[in-house]
């Protein structure tokens, strides 16, 4: 089964968001409290996705000229984003802490520390597009409460630990791509009634590519392994690896991945020369443990040079890492010039 799997049937009942979660909760034994708080998260992806269609119209355009923790000139609508998701995550029952890539420290929500989940989040992936109406995105990142005394270390858990993760992205349509360990799964939201309706079953990642994604002027500064692979690339069908490659970049990771969650590809933000880039450039946590955690749920593979990704252990909450991920043979090939 491949990623095309778009209802075939116009005439079948779609299914919505809610439903699914109740099948998948009775298929599975997922924990309700999970179920929920993806849904949660659906309502709030699509508050943000209304603020975003505005626009100019909204005076949500443009910069700040603040910087966030991690040294980054913060949008207007980054700000926004991250206080839509802040504001409502009090009242749902099922989270004992929040994180935020735009936030110092964690979030403990002192009154239910026996909450069963944490969540982090980058609220508005793609900043950089932000202005230029190209598509944008939240991702989050689901993990088990190890309560009731949490603090900052309880949200440095490995990625393969995590339940539940996925993205909302803001482009031409509206859609939510998760996953709770059973699969990848994506809806789009219907703008006439507000209804996420499942629209991507089962997604899989072709195993083979000809496809890249990475940020060709950073050239000057990879590593041997990465320039070697990139330079066999460009080669094309008379190079070493025998094929005729196109390149894609986005510089929204949301938007990229997504193309690789639909019809295959290599996303690449790896580590490279620049005393700023030496551990890695995305964040470990609110980026490259969910995106990784859905690639590989849906027969991709991802690593940090050749270390598989979900198997880090994060030293501190806002750790950035090296990002190679997609579809698993290409993944290999790569791993190999390391």
């Amino acid at each position: 089964m491949t990623s095309a799997n778009i209802l075939k049937d116009n005439s079948a009942q779609p299914q919505s968001l809610t439903h699914f979660l109740h099948q998948q909760q009775a298929q599975h034994q997922i924990c309700p409290d999970l179920c929920r708080l993806i849904e949660h998260m659906a309502a709030h992806c699509q508050q943000i996705g209304q603020r975003v269609r505005q626009g100019s119209l909204g005076g949500i355009l443009g910069s700040t000229e603040q910087e966030n923790v991690q040294g980054e000139i913060q949008q207007k609508l980054d700000i926004i984003a991250n206080d839509m998701l802040l504001d409502n995550q009090h009242w749902h029952a099922a989270l004992a802490g929040v994180a935020s890539e735009e936030m110092d420290q964690v979030m403990l929500l002192e009154e239910r520390t026996d909450a069963p989940y944490l969540l982090l989040f980058d609220p508005l992936d793609g900043s950089s597009n932000i202005n230029v109406n190209t598509s944008i995105g939240t991702i989050f990142s689901v993990l088990k409460s190890p309560g009731p005394e949490l603090n900052e270390q309880s949200f440095l858990q490995p990625g393969h630990q995590q339940v539940a993760a996925g993205y909302a992205i803001y482009g031409p349509q509206t859609m939510l791509v998760f996953s709770l360990g059973q699969g990848v799964h994506g809806f789009t939201l219907d703008p006439y009634n507000g209804l996420w309706v499942l629209t991507h079953e089962q997604l899989t990642i072709p195993v083979e590519t000809s496809e890249f994604a990475i940020n060709m002027s950073n050239m000057r500064h990879w590593h041997p392994p990465i320039h070697a692979y990139i330079q066999d690339c460009l080669a094309g069908a008379t190079g070493p690896l025998k094929k005729d490659y196109n390149m894609r970049w986005i510089a929204s990771m949301v938007a990229d991945v997504h193309r690789v969650l639909m019809r295959g590809g290599v996303f690449m933000y790896p580590r490279d020369q620049r005393p700023d880039v030496r551990a890695g450039k995305l964040r470990l946590l609110y980026e490259a443990n969910p995106m990784s955690f859905l690639v590989t749920q849906a027969g991709g593979l991802a690593i940090d040079d050749p270390t598989p990704i979900l198997e880090l252990s994060p030293k501190s909450l806002h750790q950035r890492v090296g990002v190679i991920l997609g579809s698993a043979n290409e993944i290999r090939r790569i791993a190999s010039y390391f």
